[in-house]
């Protein structure tokens, strides 16, 4: 299993919310570069950032920043947040990212998704935000009406590989992973997921390999200390 450090971008800063939430934002450096170059200290191989201002509004507000974490970290960087044109998607390529992740636009958009994957193949990963058993979008704010189930079942459909599901209600919140429900979609569906929320205990990591889940991302559990992440990948693996 992969350990995907996790640095979450807004105004060029490290940040992280609170199950979302923009009023609910805590600064953990204004270098993110920095914690770039610690995750890979750590043995990390990975590195999931997110752009918070892309999500909310399309667009790469933090292009710069995430080309300076791929160039100083020399690490494979997956990106997400706003990710919604054929524009934004060929920018993070042509800044080596070496996977981009389509969230939003692949419930409202799926001939842009389409596109992507016949373009991109593996390099197109997708993200399934969870919110009481339904899918999220822009950002978190609207709810579909589309069941995880069955949007996973589309992402078969439509050749997508890779899969980052987040249970909202447990991201940042320090109160575990939602086990059932990655042991369930993993069983059930032919992708690798990436588990996303609430990994806040080395006990999260080891339960999430022993499921040969393809990855878990590790965000507020690093910043608070909660998670040594050089342990986590000993684990991982």
């Amino acid at each position: 299993m992969k350990i995907f450090p996790a640095i979450d971008l807004f105004d060029g800063k490290a940040v992280r919310l609170f199950k979302g939430d923009f009023a609910e934002m805590t600064v953990y450096s204004d270098n993110p570069c920095e914690i770039a170059l610690a995750f890979k200290a750590a043995g990390a191989e990975w590195i999931h950032v997110v752009d918070l201002e892309g999500a909310k509004s399309g667009g790469t507000p933090n292009l710069e920043v995430v080309k300076k974490i791929v160039e100083v970290s020399g690490l494979s960087v997956e990106v997400g947040g706003g990710v919604r044109s054929m524009e934004v998607l060929d920018k993070y390529i042509a800044a080596g990212v070496a996977r981009v992740i389509i969230g939003t636009s692949a419930v409202s958009d799926e001939a842009f998704l389409i596109s992507a994957v016949e373009k991109y193949g593996d390099k197109i990963a997708v993200g399934a935000d969870v919110k009481h058993g339904y899918i999220a979008i822009k950002g978190w704010v609207e709810s579909t009406m589309l069941t995880l189930g069955e949007f996973l079942e589309k992402m078969v459909l439509h050749s997508v590989k890779t899969v980052i599901c987040t249970d909202i209600s447990r991201d940042g919140a320090m109160r575990g992973t939602n086990l059932d429900m990655y042991r369930t979609i993993s069983q059930d569906f032919p992708l690798d997921i990436i588990a996303s929320g609430g990994v806040s205990t080395l006990s999260d990591v080891e339960a999430l390999r022993k499921m040969n889940i393809y990855g878990a991302i590790i965000g507020k559990a690093y910043y608070t200390g909660a998670i040594d992440l050089k342990e986590a990948i000993r684990i991982a693996k």
